[in-house]
């Protein structure tokens, strides 16, 4: 079983301070409690302003983000200790679930 780690942004880089770089704007707005995965399980709802999200996984898993997602193992794999960062849609989901 792995944990998947969920942090909620609502824009990315910092206009005005030396242009817009392709970074998560700090502080975020919430980390989600992680969740524990084997079977398919999805997260809480992103927040309203959430418009990106950073997720991290300590175990190899599939993801698929949506309204009410079931993740698969034929969807987007993310190694052991893999970062990404996704535009996401507020109040969307991400389904996780173990993969090889």
């Amino acid at each position: 079983m792995g944990n998947f780690y969920i942090r909620e942004y609502e824009s990315l880089g910092i206009p005005g301070e030396g242009g817009n770089a392709q970074i998560a704007k700090e502080p975020a707005l919430l980390d989600q409690t992680p969740v524990s995965f084997g079977s398919a399980v999805q997260s809480a709802a992103f927040g309203p302003n959430t418009r990106f999200a950073r997720f991290h996984t300590d175990s190899i898993c599939s993801f698929l983000v949506g309204a009410n997602p079931t993740a698969t193992t034929n969807n987007a794999r993310m190694a052991a200790s893999q970062t990404e960062i996704v535009g996401v849609t507020p109040g969307h989901k991400v389904s996780i679930i173990s993969n090889t």
